[in-house]
């Protein structure tokens, strides 16, 4: 875990985890009381690795968010699906399924939100080529 400062970075909190740590992480956010802004992806296509990025936040009693980042192997992946703790994940996880091909194991209906039902390409992929 790295603090941060709010004002030049946009959170309080930056977590780097594996994606055996991911679930449990998630769920104790859940458990306090954050919510799911966004996920995204980033191709760090020189390391072979695929990151999703999760955002939270809550402002009940004050503003406070929180980035929960994971890798996951460029040739194979796999992250585990949030969408038991986080139902409101599934679009986000099937649009970073859809630019970045992550599969979000266990993902009650990972099926193409943006792109053709029929399409074999990840178009955020830095190695892609229309």
């Amino acid at each position: 875990m790295f603090d941060c400062n709010y004002a030049k970075r946009g959170y309080h909190l930056d977590v780097r985890l594996s994606p055996e740590q991911l679930l449990t992480a998630v769920g104790i956010l859940f458990d306090h009381g954050f919510f799911i802004e966004s996920i995204t992806g980033v191709d760090w296509i020189k390391d072979g690795q695929l990151e999703a990025t999760y955002d939270f936040c809550r402002y009940d009693f004050d503003l406070c968010r929180i980035v929960v980042r994971t890798r996951t192997p460029r040739a194979n992946p796999i992250l585990p699906t949030i969408t038991g703790i986080y139902s409101g994940a599934s679009w986000h996880e099937r649009e970073t399924h859809d630019f970045f091909g992550i599969v979000f194991e266990g993902h009650p209906h990972l099926i193409p939100l943006l792109l053709p039902e029929d399409a074999d390409f990840h178009p955020l992929l830095k190695d892609f080529k229309a």
